[in-house]
């Protein structure tokens, strides 16, 4: 064991090498099995170091809780539908901030340990960062799934509530800084528990996407907190990674949306988007609805066709039905190609995930800077299941609460067809001006079902 730990810098060197090739490697879809094979032999070999430096480690109960963990993760990662991936990862997200709380409060109570100024304060933060994204990653889980309230919480009194606890509890840590009182390091915890409730449940549906992002950087953090608390160099790299690119990536999506991070989690979007698309001129809209057949008929004569997805794709798990229709219109002579949203989905890069598993050809799916100034030249936008993405209220109504988010401007397409189930409002709670254009014709139904029938209507058809 003493011989081993003059290398264990060198065995943690060649991990933090293997996660930053991780990284790297995910940032596409092309090289993101690879990525993860690099942080899956990164993550072995960290383990395994670890396991040798330990001065007297548990390995009973430490491998039985590592083989608990795996079953469970395996069980979870091949039943779980691409429906519930959002929420999943939340709940992921939710495990590390306990176990930074759980660490935390076991060093804290150690009574052979000595902490220092630089610890004490170490223990604070990483503390409450872990108890807040612990109980705010619940919340988002329950927000996703529709089981906690998916509807934001609303009233004058919450922010005020937010402010109330935020400083009470930096005040109690201050104070446990200060004294190494138990009872304040305890009380902050608590504090920390509530504020994430708090934090979390005023955000509406629209902003889940960059809240699942930035638990994700908060999840890290925490994860680099339990580094310091135990002295682990690599578990403060391996947080420091998932930290600061789970930032950079609700930097992204922030941008995406036109909107400032603070905005998104403090300004209420998802109550004003809801009231917003509650309310409206009290005109009756009218629009065009047609059938699959039509649709097909209209994309088996077109030149281009761009296919938009959204949310409701991945609940009819209508992917490989898209995948379908894609491959009968290419063997019309059609050109064929998807445009995604940075935020489509309900986490990042959620339709991309989506199209991967289908085995649609990477080359066919693009990002929305490099489609736009494609629609005006398209014949044919197909929209499954997007709503706010595809909004031209963001461009033309500067009263929308989505007034100068970029959006993908199907809109500009010689003709838009969408598959909806009905005419009901997006997650975000804001009608639709695109449903309702003259060049626009909705087609009802299941959007699986509905691809189908649009399958079968092409190949019976065509130029």
């Amino acid at each position: 064991m003493e011989n081993f730990a003059q290398y264990a810098d060198w065995a943690y060197l060649v991990g933090a090498i293997l996660f930053i090739v991780t990284l790297r490697g995910l940032s596409g879809p092309k090289t993101a099995i690879m990525g993860n094979r690099y942080g899956m032999f990164g993550m072995a070999l960290a383990i395994l170091t670890t396991f040798f430096l330990a001065p007297s480690p548990a390995l009973g109960l430490i491998i039985g809780a590592m083989a608990l963990g795996a079953v469970i993760g395996i069980k979870r990662a091949r039943s779980v539908p691409m429906t519930q991936m959002p929420e999943t990862v939340a709940m992921m997200h939710s495990l590390v901030g306990l176990a930074a709380v759980l660490i935390a409060i076991a060093a804290v109570f150690n009574p052979h340990a000595h902490h220092d100024s630089l610890h004490r304060f170490e223990l604070f933060v990483g503390c409450f960062v872990g108890a807040v994204t612990f109980t705010a990653s619940v919340i988002a889980w329950g927000k996703l799934s529709a089981k906690l309230g998916a509807k934001p919480l609303k009233g004058v009194w919450v922010k005020p509530v937010q402010a109330t606890l935020f400083l009470a509890m930096v005040g109690f840590g201050v104070h446990y800084f200060m004294t190494e009182s138990i009872e304040s390091f305890l009380i902050m915890t608590a504090i920390a528990l509530v504020f994430g409730y708090f934090w979390i449940a005023p955000i509406g549906g629209g902003d889940m996407p960059v809240v699942v992002s930035l638990l994700n950087s908060l999840s890290g953090w925490a994860a680099a907190g339990i580094g310091f608390t135990l002295n682990n160099s690599m578990l403060i790299i391996a947080g420091s990674l998932v930290g600061s690119s789970g930032a950079i990536l609700s930097y992204i999506m922030c941008n995406a949306m036109n909107r400032s991070l603070l905005n998104v989690l403090f300004g209420g979007f998802g109550t004003a988007a809801a009231a917003a698309g509650g309310d409206g001129d009290g005109k009756e809209k009218n629009y065009k609805s047609g059938s699959a057949e039509d649709a097909a008929f209209m994309m088996a004569n077109a030149d281009s066709v761009v296919i938009v997805p959204g949310y409701g794709l991945a609940q009819a798990r209508a992917q490989n039905a898209v995948k379908e229709l894609a491959t009968v219109l290419k063997e019309q002579g059609v050109t064929v190609r998807y445009a995604i949203h940075p935020v489509a989905g309900r986490m990042p890069g959620h339709m991309n995930v989506l199209l991967a598993e289908a085995d649609v050809p990477y080359e066919d799916v693009c990002e929305m800077d490099e489609i736009n100034s494609d629609f005006a030249s398209t014949d044919v936008v197909l929209v499954i299941g997007a709503n706010d993405v595809v909004n031209p209220a963001a461009k033309d109504d500067p009263s929308s609460p989505i007034y100068g988010m970029p959006i993908l401007e199907a809109h500009r397409a010689r003709t838009v067809m969408i598959i909806k189930r009905s005419m009901a409002t997006g997650y975000a709670g804001l009608d639709n001006d695109l449903f309702y254009l003259d060049k626009s014709m909705m087609v009802f139904g299941d959007a699986k079902k509905v691809l189908e029938e649009m399958v079968k209507g092409v190949t019976g058809g065509g130029h």
